[in-house]
């Protein structure tokens, strides 16, 4: 799968009823937020993650819960809860950047939720360039809030049909109640190869979901070692699956969490 086509699917969140602009990303190379519905009636087959438009209250998203999978596809529906506050852009862009301290950013874009008006949208999301002297890489937040009780889907289960190719992986795993998380929370960790057979060289994909148990707010990072094709700029992404998990369930992320959920 092309780089661009992936880094659409892994920054899309979109629903049964929106048409939204078609936005661009890298300089106009992903297109973001189409609904279902254009992308059935097209043939196109959306993708799960990050970042996107996303409106109409009881609206279901593919990706995340209940597994309707489309053929060739990892999409999966989910019902959105209605987020509990307004989440701007900006703030989303400000948490993104203070994950990467001393780093420098460019095509700098954020995307508000508004709960008061449920046509604009039911996900916040930040995304950037990140040059962090080891190299430019891809990277996205999107924070959404799912219906309880969860249910098995993206971030919450590594079943996928079809099968993961050779080489992409996927890890699920608890953490236990705490503090900072009360009740809980649910870890998946993917990393997927732009294209397949991969190689040494080949851009690859890291996504950390975090889905607090006790709320189903949940927050999506995705990392790419590319800023476009399928060759890789760097060898790992900028931040370990470990310090993903604990930037995102930290001081700077708490507020955005406690806003969804």
């Amino acid at each position: 799968m092309p780089f661009e086509t992936d880094l659409a699917h892994a920054l899309d969140r979109t629903t049964d009823s929106v048409e939204p602009d078609l936005a661009a990303l890298l300089s106009g190379a992903v297109e973001r937020g189409r609904s279902r519905r254009r992308r059935r009636s097209a043939g196109i087959v959306a993708g799960v993650g990050a970042c996107a438009v996303i409106a109409a209250a009881g609206a279901v998203l593919p990706g995340v819960l209940a597994r309707t999978h489309s053929a060739g596809s990892d999409m999966e529906s989910v019902a959105l809860a209605m987020p509990r506050s307004a989440i701007t852009g900006t703030q989303m862009t400000d948490a993104l950047e203070a994950m990467f301290p001393g780093g420098r950013y460019s095509q700098v874009t954020g995307q508000s939720n508004n709960p008061s008006d449920p046509s604009s949208g039911y996900v916040a999301n930040g995304e950037l360039v990140l040059d962090d002297g080891h190299g430019a890489a891809v990277v996205g937040v999107s924070a959404v809030r799912l219906k309880l009780p969860l249910k098995d889907g993206d971030g919450l289960s590594c079943e996928r049909t079809p099968a993961r190719a050779a080489g992409d992986t996927c890890t699920l795993r608890e953490l236990p109640s705490s503090a900072e998380i009360p009740g809980g929370a649910l870890v998946m960790s993917e990393r997927t190869a732009a294209k397949h057979p991969a190689g040494a060289d080949t851009a690859r994909r890291w996504t950390v979901t975090v889905t607090l148990k006790s709320t189903g707010a949940q927050l999506q990072l995705v990392q790419w070692n590319s800023t476009g094709g399928d060759l890789s700029t760097r060898a790992e992404p900028p931040l370990t699956e470990q310090q993903a998990v604990a930037a995102l369930t930290g001081a700077t992320w708490a507020p955005i969490l406690s806003a969804v959920g």
